[in-house]
């Protein structure tokens, strides 16, 4: 962080006084330190992430390893035009329904011509979402009519649409159940790993990976259910030869904190041998899930997002992508990503649309909200990980795999997201992701049953969200039985969702970061205040943010004569701020009362 003021001199924007003229709105700031040459895109999706099994769920009870019978489960049918409108007003662009495809399960659909699953290869009572069962059908856990699971879940595409909200659904590339075998699949479709040569650890159109003459070993000391007992659960599945697990383990006997319960898919990549890779022709398992995400787009779902969209090659996708874009040039793959060294690769080569950016932003916010980091972190990020494709990342605090924000696990108190969030949705233009039940501060209490206690909502178990529950209320989604406390919570949620999406800066604007402008000053932390630029021609916005759990500090904000020339703002002219997203009275300087965990978005107009 440099510490050296600017040559241009700070200047409250109360009142400029610069000798020279004003600046021409188009001046680029390509070799200031304190922004980027990146010219912003208009992605400013807002998306919220729904997993659809819990979502609905009205029951209560949520007995530790319950059964569906028990705890319940949502289906499709309880995302209503209500549930949809409520979520609409949220400033919502795109729905993630999370777990819809069939996945592998202890629950018995054997009279409905599913076969059932062995509990030795199952993950928790509903099982996982991402080991799936059949990619060419829909989880029977979400449907009213279990026979009628697939136009259940089309009406809720279509009812999705129609409430001017597009949908997102998951792509699980990598690997698969052990138990995988498509029943539903289209007329003329060969299953995966039908044709395989099983006699060969490795060919460029097996679909699998073999260990021949060994047979899987389930996992030592796996217990699938505690102190219950599953259904087949006898510590053997017969799989001869044996697989190579999920997670890259080329081994019969995975061990039980392995991704055991699923089978990696083989895309042309001879791991065992220098990962050499056999990419022409196209290989088989390239050409069979091009057809399943034909089919799903098919269904006029409006985007993807890919579970570890590293773990298969790159190549893969940059042959896939294009081919789904014949289909529908609109829809859009989102990559689950974790090495920002490969960001690029993977938006310019890869074809990706969006990827997450855990590693960089999500972490160093979750370390600011537990009073551990600094905002030097946050600067890293847009000077170093993001540099010149910030409007490609997606960023979030709270998904299906991280801890929730009120946990005790995270932050414990929610209010910890006020700064973060504020960041996580406005520090560029790209998409922001909100989790069900995050803007209700559910906290994640209880062991689940599979999950334990981990501060994590469970995606392995039949269960109710408490929080989310009391907003569903019944099916009324009308939030009535939230506390004082949680309907302000929310309404933070609201405006500063509604604000990202309509700004015309948040969406479109360049950004100009002002830590080294403020960074002397006498009530300026920068370990706990950031203060940074948001604009266009049409509109300037200032966002300041507290991560301070417990110091309130009174910054008066400056902002040095490069900024000022960067916005094309009229050095000669006063200026009034208001702040855009806790409605109050407008302001004529910028002596600021900062209390803890707040976050303010000042709109720059002249006086």
């Amino acid at each position: 962080m440099k510490k050296l003021l600017l040559a241009g001199g700070l200047l409250s924007l109360a009142a400029f006084s610069l000798p020279n003229p004003p600046v021409p709105t188009k001046r680029t700031t390509t070799n200031d330190p304190n922004t980027t040459a990146e010219v912003p895109q208009d992605n400013k999706l807002v998306i919220y992430q729904l997993m659809t099994r819990l979502f609905g769920n009205k029951v209560a009870l949520n007995k530790p390893y319950g059964t569906i019978a028990e705890n319940g489960c949502g289906k499709f049918n309880d995302i209503t035009d209500k549930a949809l409108d409520e979520i609409k007003k949220m400033g919502v662009s795109h729905v993630w329904y999370t777990g819809v495809i069939e996945h592998a399960t202890m629950t018995d659909y054997a009279a409905q011509g599913i076969p059932a699953d062995d509990a030795d290869v199952v993950k928790g009572r509903a099982g996982s979402p991402y080991a799936i069962k059949d990619y060419y059908d829909v989880a029977p856990d979400l449907a009213v009519v279990v026979k009628n699971r697939m136009p259940e879940y089309e009406a809720l595409i279509k009812r999705t649409h129609d409430h001017g909200l597009k949908v997102l659904m998951d792509f699980i590339p990598n690997h698969v159940a052990r138990s995988y075998k498509s029943d539903a699949k289209p007329q003329g479709v060969v299953d995966l790993g039908a044709q395989d040569d099983k006699t060969k650890a490795f060919a460029p159109n097996n679909n699998f990976y073999y260990l021949p003459g060994k047979s899987f070993v389930v996992p030592a000391g796996y217990n699938p259910l505690g102190p219950l007992r599953g259904p087949r659960e006898d510590g053997k599945y017969t799989e001869t030869p044996a697989k190579a697990t999920g997670n890259d383990v080329f081994s019969e006997a995975p061990h039980v904190d392995d991704w055991f319960e699923t089978t990696k898919l083989n895309y042309g990549v001879d791991y065992q041998n220098a990962r050499k890779g056999y990419f022409s022709p196209v290989p088989d398992t390239w050409k069979k899930m091009r057809d399943i995400l034909v089919f799903w787009a098919g269904k006029k779902v409006d985007g993807f997002r890919c579970d570890m969209a590293e773990m298969v090659p790159l190549e893969f996708w940059a042959y896939v992508i294009p081919e789904v874009k014949k289909v529908n040039p609109n829809i859009i793959f989102i990559a689950e990503a974790y090495n920002p060294k490969q960001y690029k690769t993977f938006l310019e080569q890869g074809k990706f649309d969006f990827l997450y950016d855990k590693v960089g932003l999500y972490d160093g916010l979750r370390r600011l909200m537990r009073q551990e980091g600094s905002t030097e972190d946050i600067t890293k990020v847009w000077k170093e990980e993001s540099n010149g494709f910030a409007s490609h990342m997606l960023r979030f605090l709270e998904n299906h795999d991280e801890q929730r924000i009120a946990s005790k696990d995270f932050a414990t108190d929610p209010k910890r997201a006020i700064p973060a969030m504020t960041v996580t949705a406005t520090l560029a233009s790209g998409p922001v992701m909100l989790y069900s039940g995050q803007e209700v501060a559910e906290p994640a209490h209880g062991s689940e049953g599979f999950s334990g206690e981990d501060g994590r909502t469970s995606i392995f178990d039949y269960w109710g969200v408490p929080e989310h529950q009391k907003w569903m209320n019944q099916g009324k989604f009308d939030g009535a039985k939230l506390s004082a406390e949680q309907k302000n919570l929310r309404s933070f949620y609201a405006r500063l969702l509604n604000l990202a999406s309509t700004s015309d800066a948040i969406r479109k604007g360049r950004f100009y970061e002002l830590q080294d402008a403020n960074n002397l000053g006498k009530e300026y932390n920068q370990k706990h205040l950031y203060t940074y630029l948001r604009y266009t021609d049409k509109q300037q916005l200032l966002v300041v943010v507290n991560f301070s759990a417990d110091k309130t500090y009174r910054p008066t904000i400056n902002v040095p004569a490069e900024a000022v020339a960067a916005m094309g703002l009229n050095t000669k002219k006063f200026y009034t701020y208001t702040d855009v997203l806790n409605p109050g009275e407008v302001r004529n300087t910028l002596n600021l009362t900062l209390a803890p965990l707040s976050a303010y978005i000042f709109e720059i107009k002249p006086r």
